[in-house]
């Protein structure tokens, strides 16, 4: 291939590099990963005739979707041996790697709750349900995409978005009421006020917190307003030292906590009715982004 054809292919690439990040981000929940995933497409479109290409964009989705979904069925294999619990790779959005495709109606697609709860998909149900929600697909592109029948799809999407609703009536509450709780719940945990903390906080919550075995953190999801309270009165109280900056990260309020001896943690919450129903903090070094 020449020099110039090169050029031309990354070009093309380039072009539609947003979306298909968004896209293998979406499918993933880990930046890096979605990079190798882009990474592996691009080397698969130098290969192409891409005079028979009519449209890139669209191949272009159907090579990263595909080789994402490989991606997913290998991790879940892999996902046996990772210490603790896993949560999505936090990923600033002030201003969003996924370009102009980023919008207001998108970022909830984006958040570290949902993406948890598609953890929980089969990959083909993870991928309809992303292309059809957040892309806005017709079943017929999907279909050729995935290289399955319309049918199929549709089945798919309504068994996908059947277990996501029963999870989206725990994370309703709007960005204004979800800045106002992580910082009330932080501002308590640092006064240790054990009271505030449970008040703030719902019967049947769950903190997960992700620490890949590479910093301290808790290998099991802590459940219930009380045991939570505790749990980040301890970590968190008067007499640690940390810093607290607030960040946005997945299009929601987050903070970046750095503790004395240098580890950096992510925190994100859920919401609904008034109070806190899931805590997610991400302090792997290899997922924690570099802002703050």
């Amino acid at each position: 291939m020449t020099t110039e054809a090169a050029a031309e292919a990354a070009g093309a690439l380039e072009a539609h590099r947003p979306m298909l990040l968004g896209l293998a981000y979406r499918l993933l929940g880990s930046r890096h990963d979605a990079e190798d995933v882009l990474q592996e497409a691009y080397l698969r479109w130098l290969g192409v005739d891409r005079a028979r290409v009519e449209e890139p964009r669209r191949y272009l989705s159907r090579v990263v979707t595909r080789l994402a979904v490989d991606r997913l069925r290998a991790r879940q294999a892999a996902r046996e041996t990772y210490v603790g619990t896993w949560l999505p790779e936090p990923v600033p959005t002030a201003p969003s790697p996924f370009g102009p495709l980023d919008r207001v109606e998108l970022r909830d697609s984006l958040s570290t709750a949902l993406l948890h709860v598609l953890e929980r998909l089969t990959p083909p149900e993870r991928a309809v349900y992303v292309l059809h929600t957040a892309f806005d697909l017709p079943y017929a592109e999907i279909a050729e995409i995935l290289d399955r029948s319309v049918a199929d799809c549709r089945q798919l999407y309504h068994r996908a978005t059947a277990r996501v609703r029963q999870e989206q009536r725990r994370f309703t509450a709007s960005r204004p009421e979800r800045e106002r709780l992580l910082d009330a719940f932080l501002a308590a945990a640092r006064d240790g006020d054990l009271a505030r903390l449970t008040d703030l906080v719902a019967a049947d919550a769950t903190a997960w917190n992700d620490g890949g075995g590479r910093v301290r953190a808790a290998l099991n999801p802590v459940t219930g307003a009380d045991r939570i309270a505790r749990f980040y009165a301890g970590v968190y109280g008067p007499r640690h030292r940390v810093t607290m900056d607030p960040v946005e990260l997945n299009g929601e309020p987050a903070m970046m906590i750095t503790r004395a001896d240098g580890s950096r943690y992510t925190l994100t919450i859920a919401a609904a009715d008034g109070r806190i129903t899931g805590i997610y903090v991400v302090g792997n070094p290899a997922k924690v982004p570099a802002v703050g």
